[in-house]
């Protein structure tokens, strides 16, 4: 078997242009990257706002071990069996390089089910990453300057909620010291860098709908209070305007292939267990408006990426999902059973390897946990078992029905890894019979509860928490957010992915916890609030061994060791 990146660099790639008249892009509304990538004009959106939307399929996940379930590699290789039967898209996120060269390695998918090239796709790609990271560097630049040159808004520096942020993980940044030097140099505070793309102009970027709303949005981010406890904003301090043109270009989605030639749009990339998860609202309104079905991806489990999909990019965008597929894996609900740990970069241990369906009985509640949210949202739901070579055939039949007898609409074994698009036809064809099903959808809470009563609700309902506890840090957040008349936003919870709970040890489905709120930040422009839950960093660290340290180049320009 060969690896993903020799899988990937095998593949008979078409020109971006060949894959953009298939799906119904004009030659003029596309800016070339070279032969196989190219940036979508908005422009699209005005020639096909009149046509009938398109399915609308998200693919979610159980709680994933550290090695992750295969989540992407079924979005993508549904997209593929998908395209086989009906005209489809895939929307997806750009990959960050903290996980690239982390503990996850690339976000391309894997085996035959990739997208291409993949290469371009997890190191840099159209730099859309990069001029997030610019647009957020250059308001934190503005901010201090202004307190440096006189400080005329009079910005109480305690006060001060807008970090800086680098693309990779780096955990010696989380807590720094800025303005040392001279009197030359600025004015020293605490202060610290969060990962790209946790930012905030991230999650703007995912949620706007087009580039004058994404100038409002970033024109209300708040980075700061005053001394007399009023917000100030990147347009109190005269930055927006610049901010949103160095964004003029990363507000376009950018069009590439899978191996099998399916088109897809990548378009922003928020973390799902800090942000909110999902790709962007404009490439999916494309999508939907060009294709039959149209796949897009939350990140991590259905507790973090899922819910957040749900009541914060539909509750924005107004569109609503046809279906959902939940992804699940054999090992992964084995370790669940907590009878085992899987640790990245050491080998897992027999008994995930082995058939033991007395584990695998007993971690099936995380599964179980995860239908019965998706279903409260009112959305059928189909699961994929994502098969791995180890799984057998009596693990196998035991999670298909046991999956069905959870209430799931449908549950069917995937091999598009191995198979590509043929492995994933029974997995089209269960997801096409649900998204013709009728949908109830509906939000998990009303935006005019309190803030405390909205985080409760995702606390209880959908981690299975006992209750909420909140550290005075938090307590005095609610409070000045209630003031200033922020509490009628929705909820974007920052808790690890490991775990239904806030605990990453915990697994399977834990019951009875209370739920530690350490913090409460603000993304007004973005619109929602999000609690830090736990030990949640904003900074991921690397492991012992980076993925990075496989990685290098040879003497013919071929990148080597990328996942």
């Amino acid at each position: 078997m060969f690896s993903d990146i020799e899988i990937a660099q095998q593949a008979r790639m078409k020109p971006a242009k060949e894959i953009a008249k298939k799906i119904g892009i004009r030659e003029n509304e596309l800016e070339l990257y070279g032969n196989y990538k190219a940036k979508v004009s908005l422009d699209i959106l005005k020639r096909v706002q009149n046509r009938p939307p398109g399915k609308y399929v998200l693919v979610t996940a159980i709680t994933p071990t550290p090695l992750g379930e295969g989540k992407t590699v079924t979005t993508i290789g549904l997209g593929m069996s998908l395209n086989k039967l009906k005209k489809t898209i895939t929307c997806i996120r750009q990959p960050s390089l903290g996980p690239v060269f982390g503990i996850k390695g690339g976000a391309a998918g894997g085996g035959y089910s990739q997208v291409v090239p993949m290469e371009d796709f997890n190191l840099h790609f159209t730099g859309d990453i990069h001029a997030i990271g610019l647009a957020h560097n250059l308001a934190a630049a503005f901010l201090d300057n202004h307190i440096f040159k006189k400080n005329k808004l009079k910005i109480d520096t305690d006060k001060i909620s807008w970090r800086r942020v680098v693309d990779i993980s780096d955990r010696y940044l989380r807590n720094v010291k800025v303005g040392l030097g001279t009197k030359d140099d600025g004015i020293p505070r605490d202060s610290g860098f969060d990962i790209t793309v946790a930012s905030e102009v991230m999650a703007i970027l995912a949620l706007a709908d087009n580039l004058s709303d994404l100038r409002k949005r970033i024109s209300h981010i708040v980075m700061a209070q005053t001394l007399d406890g009023k917000p100030v904003t990147t347009e109190d301090i005269k930055v927006a305007g610049a901010m949103t043109v160095l964004l003029k270009d990363a507000i376009k989605p950018t069009l590439i292939q899978t191996l099998e030639n399916t088109p897809v749009l990548v378009h922003a990339g928020p973390f799902a267990n800090i942000a909110h998860g999902n790709s962007s609202i404009i490439a999916d309104r494309i999508a939907l408006r060009l294709a039959d079905f149209v796949v897009t991806e939350a990140g991590f489990g259905a507790d973090c990426g899922a819910e957040k999909f749900f009541d914060i990019k539909c509750r924005i965008s107004g569109l609503v999902p046809n279906a959902v597929v939940l992804v699940c894996s054999i090992r992964a609900l084995k370790m669940h059973s907590g009878k085992f740990n899987v640790v990245a970069g050491k080998p897992l241990e027999e008994g995930l390897v082995k058939e033991n369906l007395q584990a695998l009985e007993e971690g099936f509640c995380n599964l179980k946990k995860h239908i019965e949210n998706m279903k409260a949202f009112g959305v059928p739901v189909v699961v994929a078992v994502n098969k791995f070579t180890t799984d057998t055939q009596k693990e196998i039949d035991l999670i298909i029905r046991k999956s069905k007898e959870a209430g799931a609409d449908d549950c069917v074994l995937s091999e598009v890894w191995l198979k590509g698009s043929e492995g994933g036809m029974d997995l089209a064809r269960a997801v096409i019979k649900a998204a013709e099903k009728k949908s109830d959808f509906k939000f998990l809470y009303p935006l005019d509860i309190p803030i405390k009563e909205k985080i409760r609700t995702i606390a209880t309902k959908i981690y299975g928490a006992k209750d909420v506890e909140y550290a005075p840090e938090a307590e005095k957040q609610i409070s000045d957010f209630t003031r200033l008349g922020f509490n009628k936003m929705p909820i974007c919870m920052a808790k690890t992915h490991l775990s239904l709970s806030h605990d990453p040890t915990l697994k399977g489905r834990p019951e009875g916890f209370i739920l530690p709120i350490r913090e409460v930040r603000a993304s007004v422009g973005a619109g929602f609030l999000y609690p830090l839950c736990g030990q949640m960093r904003t900074m991921p660290g690397l492991p012992t061994h980076p993925a990075g340290e496989e990685v290098d180049i040879d003497e013919n320009g071929k990148v080597r060791g990328l996942f």
